[in-house]
């Protein structure tokens, strides 16, 4: 079993895999969806459907803490918010959970923010796309129910750390190349690294024309040299078989061991955990 942790830090088994369990965030409980709305006067211009996973969208906005219910009409009806990247300002108007919802151009959801972790294993596409097979978002099923997404991508058959989470700042940090979060790979490559090739990707080398940067890169101590750690700040890992290509070597494993001041302890493979409040405040911090 993992350990799921409370506000507080303090671990507790977590019943990982167990349906009837119920994780807590650091912020306790979700905004509920209004499945049967109160009766209102007929708006001017009703919504198309009366789909019970559907909210008006005042409720939405104020659930999402930008402002009062009221405030909320009065904001819709001069033009500052937006459904998919259409302009509403339409009263009784009803979105869905999975809609993009902007309000003066900042993305909003009616739920409080969550951050869960997962320790990926091998055989699992990092999507939330169905239909390609066993995916990321079947092993944090159980996890919440906010509509969490993942930070990035590992390759199917790559392991390691893999944060998902519905809070929009923490995703546009982390897809900052320059002054995003640095993630720390352990790479196993299928024959040992030349010292003057390990020097070249750290310093830098062009590939197709374009600059190739990492942040860190050194062998693994009590490793052979055919292990390298290596930090980059971009949320793929295809820039690592693109430095190791180029240098015509063949990756064999990639395990993501650590995201900024995140890692894989107490996180069994294939299980996960809910962010503290504390690691929260320090990515957002970094």
């Amino acid at each position: 079993m993992s350990k799921q942790q409370d506000s507080k830090g303090k671990g507790k088994t977590s019943g990982k895999g167990n349906a009837n369990s119920k994780a807590k965030s650091f912020t306790k409980g979700n905004a509920p969806f209004n499945k049967k709305p109160q009766s209102a006067k007929k708006a001017s211009q009703p919504s198309k459907s009366s789909n019970s996973d559907e909210i008006r969208l005042n409720k939405y906005v104020a659930n999402s803490g930008m402002c009062s219910r009221r405030e909320a009409d009065e904001n819709i009806a001069i033009g500052l918010v937006s459904v998919n990247g259409k302009v509403i300002n339409e009263m009784g108007y009803k979105v869905k959970r999975t809609d993009e919802v902007r309000f003066d151009g900042q993305r909003i959801a009616p739920e409080p923010p969550v951050y869960v972790l997962l320790n990926k294993p091998k055989g699992f596409a990092t999507t939330t796309a169905e239909g390609k097979g066993r995916t990321v978002m079947d092993l944090v099923a159980n996890a919440t129910n906010s509509n969490i997404k993942p930070i990035g991508r590992l390759g199917r058959n790559s392991l390691g750390l893999l944060l998902f989470t519905n809070d929009d700042k923490i995703m546009q940090k982390f897809t900052n190349s320059k002054n995003g979060v640095a993630r720390l790979f352990q790479v196993e490559l299928d024959k040992n690294l030349k010292f003057e090739d390990l020097k070249k990707i750290q310093e830098g080398f062009k590939v197709e024309g374009k600059l190739v940067s990492v942040e860190e890169i050194s062998y693994i101590q009590g490793e052979s040299k055919n292990q390298v750690g290596i930090k980059i700040k971009n949320t793929g890992n295809t820039i690592l078989r693109t430095i190791f290509d180029d240098l015509n070597y063949d990756i064999v494993k990639i395990d993501c061991v650590g995201i900024g001041h995140l890692t894989k302890k107490d996180i069994p493979r294939g299980h996960w955990k809910h962010l503290t409040e504390l690691e929260v405040n320090t990515l957002k911090m970094m």
